[in-house]
């Protein structure tokens, strides 16, 4: 008997289950990888300001402003514990300045960012209920993890306090 000229398929590289696997295994990581690019791509919330080269540039120069004009107030927030989606709640802020009299700013506005959907942001503004002390009735979209931000509007200055909040299901 002569011998075969021809490869045998059996002493092939591709056949051994050892090259397959690791063969598998990387095509795996590659689509894995490939989906999670398609998917940060498409669902990208778009939580970036606009203007983010422009607030970093001054960013040091407005901090130094705004702890120069610190009016000294302090602020206490009210947040039910228990809130609902789709449920309305009441907010309530307490404003006093260094010696616990109360505050009478401009304007007050309850922001509530989402931080997950920016579509879902909104802002309501606060009404006086009595010298330094206002209140908003606001309704969550959405379940989950909010953050609530006070701010406080006297002249050109403004004051904000800022605190994560969670929203439970209906």
């Amino acid at each position: 008997m002569q011998p075969s000229t021809t490869c045998d398929t059996l002493d092939s590289p591709w056949r051994n289950p050892w090259v397959l696997a690791w063969i598998g295994l990387v095509a795996t990581v590659l689509v894995v990888n490939a989906t999670f690019i398609y998917f940060a791509i498409a669902t990208n919330p778009g939580l970036v300001a606009d203007d983010y080269y422009d607030r970093g540039q001054h960013y040091e120069k407005t901090l130094a402003s705004r702890l120069a004009k610190d009016p000294g107030w302090t602020q206490r927030i009210d947040i039910p514990d228990d809130l609902k989606a789709s449920v309305p709640a009441t907010i309530l802020v307490t404003l006093v300045d260094k010696a616990g009299v109360p505050v009478t700013p401009d304007q007050v506005t309850f922001f509530a960012y989402r931080s997950s959907d920016k579509a879902r942001d909104f802002a309501v503004p606060m009404t006086a209920d009595s010298p330094g002390r206002y209140s908003a009735r606001v309704t969550f979209p959405l379940f989950g993890a909010w953050d609530a931000l006070i701010a406080v509007r006297h002249g050109e200055d403004e004051v904000t306090t800022g605190e994560r909040i969670d929203v439970a299901r209906p």
